[in-house]
């Protein structure tokens, strides 16, 4: 029976995935499976080649922006790097 990997700290909680990304304005749509809040440190992994971190500035939900989404939202927000669809959303402690 294999072991459960346990997550350290630097992998974070998953809590989303992207849906959407738009090129042109460096944007990200995040489906949120666990609550996120303006100050919180994500970390988004996908592919071979990217995996970065960054501390999120802000969110808007239909163009509103918010400080805080809870699990089910759909938020938009700005990235540092190039994301696709299906890359997972993790919150670093």
């Amino acid at each position: 029976m294999p072991e459960k990997k346990q997550t350290s700290p630097e992998e974070g909680k998953l809590i989303g995935k992207v849906t959407h990304y738009f090129s042109n304005i460096k944007v990200a749509v995040i489906k949120l499976s666990g609550a996120l809040l303006i100050g919180d440190n994500i970390r988004i992994a996908g592919g071979e080649e990217t995996d970065f971190t960054q501390t999120i500035d802000s969110m808007e939900v239909e163009h509103e922006k918010i400080e805080k989404a809870k699990k089910g939202d759909e938020v938009g927000m700005k990235v540092k790097e190039k994301v696709r669809e299906g890359y997972k959303v993790y919150k670093i402690s």
